[in-house]
């Protein structure tokens, strides 16, 4: 059967897609509303997850829980690793918990994740960054290196984004998450599993995020930037769940959980890298960027607004061993697999994370050959 057509173009569009179950509570002082959210679940007995970051927070939701509050948890670290995961785990099971409160930034919920994948109970977040990481199912757990997963347990059931929780995020804190969610909405719009509406939601998430970080970072108690940002950040995590990763979130999950770097500072630094690459091969997608940014150059544009935040711009600045980049380069091109837009070996990702670790400007015209020659870049290929 021939395809049905319109005028004169033949009609080929197809896509799925599969909304996530997930209920948002969005607006100032809804944190109010937490224990009413965790009622209407049916939850009784509550594990607390909190970053150190949110006790004041914490404090204040745990004494409304009263005795439904089984237990509570206030050690979190970034890319979570397995003995912390392991003893929450516990702490869940043996205090009868039947839902999981996260209270704090991507490292909290992460934990709370894990929790919700081994045990099986509901877990409801509170993001206190622009981490976006509650509006996914992707878990990461970090024995000798950093694994990930999609899980739907690890989606939590309920989020609840109170910007007012936010104003107080260190300056650093506000810049480094806001660019990791700006990576999201970046790699959903290359993404080669993009679908329409997820480029919508990138698309927009991206324009909020690229006029309101400025704007949090000169004035961090300017409530309608933060609720910008939140709501970028929201709408990046909820189209990468839907997009999927690629190279950029490979190189920082590798990166970061083999070195213990930070997960918001390796994305501030990689993004234009990542971006330079991957351009000629994503031509529309770089171009739904450099109009989210209000710029004729997508790779021009996220470095701008990278210099404008004052984001770390080197690998080296933010702790990555010079000698620990070869095995990087390694492990990041067997995981990412064929996701990426354009192929990758480990030779590419070897130069390409030797540029970043200096901070050279990412060359936008040119890509060394394996060799080590400089040609022309064209196309889609390597």
């Amino acid at each position: 059967m021939q395809p049905p057509v319109r005028g004169d173009a033949t009609i080929t569009r197809r896509f799925e897609l599969a909304p996530r179950p997930q209920r948002v509570v969005f607006g100032a002082g809804t944190v109010a509303d937490v224990p009413a959210e965790l009622e209407a679940l049916g939850l009784h007995q509550v594990l607390l997850v909190a970053s150190p970051s949110a006790a004041a927070t914490a404090d204040v939701v745990a004494s409304a829980l009263g005795d439904r509050l089984a237990t509570r948890i206030d050690e979190v670290r970034q890319h979570v690793p397995e003995t912390l995961a392991t003893s929450a785990v516990d702490a869940a099971r043996e205090s009868g918990a039947d839902g999981v409160l996260t209270i704090g930034g991507g490292s909290a919920t992460g934990l709370g994740k894990a929790v919700a994948v081994a045990t099986g109970v509901p877990l409801v977040a509170v993001p206190t960054t622009y981490s976006g990481s509650e509006a996914t199912p992707i878990y990461g757990i970090t024995g000798p290196h950093k694994r990930t997963g999609r899980d739907p347990r690890a989606l939590p059931r309920v989020v609840v984004y109170d910007p007012e929780l936010t104003t107080s995020m260190p300056r650093h804190v506000t810049v480094t998450s806001g660019l990791n969610a700006v990576a999201h909405c970046v790699e959903a719009l290359y993404s080669r599993d993009a679908e329409p509406v997820s480029t919508l939601v990138a698309e927009h998430g991206l324009h909020l995020l690229a006029s309101a970080l400025p704007r949090a970072v000169r004035d961090p108690h300017h409530l309608a930037a933060r609720e910008d940002a939140l709501l970028g950040a929201y709408l990046g995590g909820w189209a990468l769940a839907s997009a999927g990763t690629a190279l950029h979130h490979t190189l920082c999950h590798v990166l970061g959980g083999d070195h213990g770097l930070g997960h918001g500072e390796l994305h501030a630094v990689l993004l234009p890298y990542v971006v330079a690459f991957n351009a000629p091969a994503t031509p529309e997608g770089m171009g739904r960027v450099a109009r989210a940014l209000g710029t004729e150059d997508a790779v021009g544009g996220i470095t701008d607004l990278a210099h404008t935040l004052g984001a770390p711009t080197s690998l080296r600045a933010v702790g990555m061993p010079e000698d620990g980049l070869g095995a990087a380069a390694q492990r990041a091109s067997v995981a990412v697999g064929d996701r990426n837009p354009r192929p990758v070996d480990p030779d590419i990702l070897r130069r390409l994370l030797e540029d970043a670790f200096d901070g050279r400007p990412p060359d936008t015209h040119h890509h060394r050959d394996r060799s080590g020659a400089v040609t022309r870049t064209g196309g889609g290929s390597t």
